[in-house]
């Protein structure tokens, strides 16, 4: 069994090992991001100050003060409490994919549980900085931690659920869907303009479709 820490996977890497590919057309994804465009006053108001604070110093901030200073106020601000699943950070996870022992920490995850997760459905993987092409593997790629997570996550399911996830590179967020074999990623929507509120509007529709996974 082959030791590996989900910093060493590419996409490349994942798709030679485990069989899968990226497609670019899937209902899953379009459902995602087919969310309501209306949002209330108040919900407005928030965003518009959280993009703000960003906007002032975000391209400066380190790892923790993005998470803290935007991304979990984001997130959290578009779920609704519930007991079903809630939104965790650094968590650990693990699971033996073929010849892999895989194991790494999550940044986020939203994920069945109540004081500690079980079953992930959602996977977040953040950068501050952008893709360096020179950077060494330790600084890894988000692309294919976000998706070694997914897979892992998608075993911990029992192969029963479409994984969702998402990964950040400074301004910029990429929402993904893995379901079976096949995964995809989303255009780029940056939360420094108007499409703050469409990453608002997609993080409470992945809410909705979690519900519907686990009421199936």
């Amino acid at each position: 069994m082959i030791q590996s820490n989900f910093k060493d996977w590419t996409l490349e890497k994942i798709d030679e090992s485990f069989g899968v590919r990226q497609v670019f057309n899937t209902t899953l994804l379009d459902d995602l991001m087919n969310y309501d465009k209306q949002l209330s006053d108040f919900e407005k108001q928030y965003i518009k100050n959280l993009q703000a604070h960003f906007i002032l110093g975000g391209d400066d901030w380190n790892e923790v003060e993005l998470e803290n200073k935007f991304i979990s106020p984001l997130i959290m601000f578009s779920s609704k409490p519930t007991e079903l699943f809630s939104y965790f950070l650094e968590r650990d996870l693990t699971f033996d994919i073929e010849d892999y022992h895989l194991t790494g920490r999550v940044d986020g995850m939203i994920a069945s549980g109540f004081r500690s997760p079980k079953k992930p459905y959602f996977c977040l993987n953040e950068y501050k900085k952008g893709i360096d092409p020179t950077m060494d593997i330790a600084n890894g790629d988000p692309r294919g931690q976000a998706l070694i997570s997914m897979l892992v996550a998608q075993k911990l399911n029992d192969n029963k659920f479409p994984i969702y996830g998402c990964y950040i590179i400074g301004r910029n967020w990429y929402f993904m869907i893995l379901e079976g074999k096949e995964y995809a990623i989303s255009n780029d929507f940056s939360c420094v303009n108007e499409e703050v509120y469409d990453i608002y509007q997609i993080l409470k529709n992945l809410n909705v479709q979690i519900e519907k996974l686990l009421s199936l």
